[in-house]
C-alpha cells in the first residue's frame, strides 16, 4: 500500500496553511502530510478509526489530531 495519497504538487499547494509548520510559534505538527494522507485515505474507504492501517501511525493519535482540527475550524 502506498503512504502517498498526495502528490507532491497538490502537498505544496496546501502545506503552508496547516497548523504546525515550520516557523509557527508552538508546537509543529509531526508529518502534517502523513496526516493528510490518512484523512483521505479514510474518507476514500469509509471504514472506522480503528480500521486505519498502522503504517499512518495509532489511530487514536490520528483521530485525535483529526477532532483537534476539525473544532480549530481548519
Amino acid at each position: 500500500m502506498s503512504r502517498r495519497t498526495l502528490t507532491d504538487g497538490q502537498w505544496d499547494q496546501i502545506a503552508g496553511h496547516l497548523p504546525g509548520r515550520e516557523g509557527t510559534r508552538g508546537c509543529s505538527g509531526v508529518d502534517n502530510r502523513l496526516f493528510g494522507d490518512a484523512i483521505l485515505w479514510m474518507a476514500g474507504n469509509a471504514v472506522r478509526w480503528r480500521d486505519l492501517p498502522e503504517v499512518f501511525g495509532k489511530w487514536t493519535g490520528v483521530h485525535a489530531r483529526f477532532r483537534r482540527w476539525s473544532h480549530a475550524g481548519v
